[in-house]
C-alpha cells in the first residue's frame, strides 16, 4: 500500500461521514497518474502554493492601495488568514482539511491589482463582465503554466468559483454560488470572517475609523478585540454546525446579525468612504490608461499570455492587467505616461 493510499484509508476511518474524501474526488479535467505520497487535494494545495499567481498576491491590494506600512494586509496575507480559519473549522468538524486548505489558498488567484477598484475597471471593459472568482478559475485552468493550467481537482475548482459573496447572501440555500462540498462552504464563511476582521483592524490602524465609531452591538456580541471577534465567530460556527450534525452549516442568528451589522458598517465607513473612493478613482484611471495603451500595443503582452484558439485581443489585455501586482501596474504607468527626469545640467 502506498503512503497516499494509507492516508486515504485513514481519512475514511476518521473523518465525518459528510466529509469529502480524497479517494472519492470526481477527478481532474485531464487524467493524471496518482502520486505515491500525496492525495489529490494535497497535490492541488502544493500546485497553488508554487504557482506564479500565488506569489504575486503578496503585492496586491486588500483594501488600502499599495500600502507602505509593513503591517497592512495584502491579498496574500488575506488568503493565509482565510486558510488558517478554514482549517481550524474543518479540523473541529472532522472534515477534509487538505481540501479546505487548497480551496482557501486558491480562491483569490485571479484578483486584480488595487483590489475591487481594479475589478470594477475590467468589469466595465470586458464583454460579459469581469468577476475575480471566475478569473481565479481561469488562472488555475488556463493562464498558469503557459496555457496548461494547474489541472486542479473538481472539488477545489468548485470551491474557488463559489467562494465570492460581494454584498449578496453569505450562504445561498441552493443553486448558483453554493459550493457542492462542506469544505467549500467553510471557506466561503471563513473568507468573510477573515476579511471583516482584518479590514476592520487595518482601517483602525490607518485612522479611517476610530474604536468608538464601532457599533455597540458588534462590540457587545462579537467582542472588543480582533482576536476575540474571530474566536467568537469561529466558535459559534462550529457549535451551531455541530448541533445539526453538519446538516445546516452556519452561525446562530445572534452572531449572524452582529456580523451583518459589521459588514454594513465597513461598507459605509471604509469600502465606500470618500477617502477610499478618492484613491480608487486614481487606480481606476491608471488601469484604464494601461488598458487603452495595451489595446494599441498588444504585442507587448503576447509573451506573458499563453496562446489560445480564437483568443481575442480584449480578453488577452484584460488577463494581462488582472495578473499585475499593484507595484507593477504603477511601474508600467510611470514608464509609459510620466515624463522621465533627464540628468542633464
Amino acid at each position: 500500500m502506498s503512503i497516499r493510499a494509507a492516508i486515504e484509508e485513514r481519512e475514511a476511518e476518521t473523518l465525518h461521514r459528510k466529509a469529502c474524501l480524497s479517494r472519492d474526488s470526481r477527478g481532474r479535467q485531464r487524467a493524471e497518474r496518482q502520486d505515491a505520497l500525496r492525495t489529490c487535494f494535497q497535490r492541488d494545495r502544493d500546485r497553488i502554493v508554487h504557482s506564479k499567481s500565488f506569489r504575486r498576491l503578496k503585492h496586491k491590494t486588500q483594501v488600502f492601495l499599495a500600502p507602505k506600512g509593513d503591517h497592512y494586509r495584502t491579498r496574500l496575507t488575506h488568503v493565509l488568514e482565510v486558510s488558517q480559519i478554514a482549517r481550524t473549522i474543518s479540523r473541529a468538524l472532522m472534515l477534509n482539511e487538505d481540501l479546505t486548505e487548497a480551496i482557501a489558498l486558491g480562491h483569490d488567484l485571479g484578483h486584480t491589482p488595487f483590489g475591487h477598484a481594479g475589478e470594477s475597471v475590467l468589469e466595465e471593459i470586458l464583454p460579459g463582465g469581469f468577476r475575480h472568482f471566475e478569473q481565479s478559475l481561469r488562472v488555475a485552468d488556463f493562464l498558469e503554466k503557459d496555457g496548461k493550467g494547474l489541472n486542479l481537482s473538481h472539488e477545489v475548482r468548485d470551491g474557488i468559483i463559489n467562494h465570492s459573496k460581494g454584498k449578496g447572501l453569505i450562504m445561498p440555500l441552493e443553486g448558483k454560488g453554493r459550493p457542492s462540498t462542506l469544505e467549500g462552504l467553510i471557506v466561503r464563511f471563513s473568507d468573510i470572517i477573515a476579511y471583516l476582521n482584518h479590514d476592520l483592524d487595518d482601517a483602525l490602524r490607518a485612522g479611517v475609523i476610530k474604536r468608538n465609531d464601532l457599533p455597540e452591538e458588534v462590540l457587545k456580541v462579537l467582542g472588543p478585540r480582533h482576536s476575540r471577534r474571530i474566536d467568537t465567530m469561529v466558535g459559534d460556527f462550529v457549535e451551531t454546525t455541530l448541533k445539526s450534525d453538519l446538516e445546516k452549516p452556519g452561525m446562530s442568528p445572534e452572531i449572524m446579525d452582529a456580523l451583518e451589522i459589521l459588514r454594513q458598517f465597513l461598507h459605509k465607513r471604509v469600502y465606500e468612504a470618500s477617502e477610499t473612493l478618492r484613491e480608487f478613482k486614481k487606480a481606476h484611471k491608471m488601469l484604464m490608461d494601461l488598458y487603452e495603451y495595451y489595446m494599441e500595443h498588444p504585442e507587448e503582452v503576447f509573451k506573458d499570455i499563453p496562446s489560445e484558439q480564437k483568443q481575442d485581443k480584449r480578453r488577452m489585455v484584460c488577463d494581462f492587467i488582472a495578473g499585475m501586482t499593484d507595484r507593477f501596474a504603477i511601474e508600467r504607468y510611470e514608464a509609459l505616461f510620466v515624463p522621465r527626469q533627464w540628468g542633464v545640467y
